[in-house]
């Protein structure tokens, strides 16, 4: 598991630069979104993916790795907006955001981990194309708990799907980096 560890923390800190550059040029204004609104724009980056794989151009000449790398710091902005609610202005500064970024992306990379020992790389053998309809599939899952106010009877919360979409993401940065075997 060396070397997905390795190839974890490189495609988290390239989703993690990209999140301080959006901090110096945006501050924190993220804080504003409800989670249903981080759900949507997820969707959005997800839904682009799937039109890209399917239809093999695009009009604005960007491919689906950025798309993954969006949809990675979303997820985290969601768990952070799940944490401490939204705002109606900027309330944290940009090095409380990032810390608050290294410690929700910490927890998930945690339970990767731990998912990935007992279920022995799985994701290694599967398909690019099939990790975005996970994440699709995921934000109808969440869509729907959002929707009953999250009063589930045996599912898992919102954040928990936004944890699994960040992995699935990170898993095509990885294949998509390094190369699918």
């Amino acid at each position: 598991m060396a070397d997905t560890k390795e190839q974890f923390e490189h495609v988290i800190n390239i989703c993690r630069d990209l999140f301080i550059k959006k901090l110096h040029d945006y501050g924190a204004s993220w804080r504003i979104m409800r989670p249903a609104s981080i759900t949507d724009q997820i969707f959005i980056k997800a839904k682009r993916i799937r039109t890209l794989e399917i239809t093999k151009e695009s009009k604005v000449g960007e491919g689906i790795y950025p798309e993954f790398i969006g949809i990675v710091n979303y997820g985290v902005i969601g768990l952070i907006q799940l944490e401490r609610g939204f705002s109606d202005n900027v309330d944290i500064t940009p090095e409380e955001a990032l810390a608050l970024y290294d410690k929700h992306i910490t927890a998930t990379k945690e339970l990767m981990y731990a998912k990935n020992a007992d279920y022995g790389e799985a994701w290694r053998d599967m398909r690019i194309a099939s990790y975005t309809d996970l994440i699709l599939t995921k934000i109808q899952r969440t869509k729907q708990i959002e929707n009953l106010g999250g009063a589930t009877l045996v599912s898992e919360g919102v954040d928990a799907n936004y944890m699994d979409m960040i992995n699935y993401s990170l898993f095509a940065l990885i294949k998509l980096e390094y190369g699918e075997d």
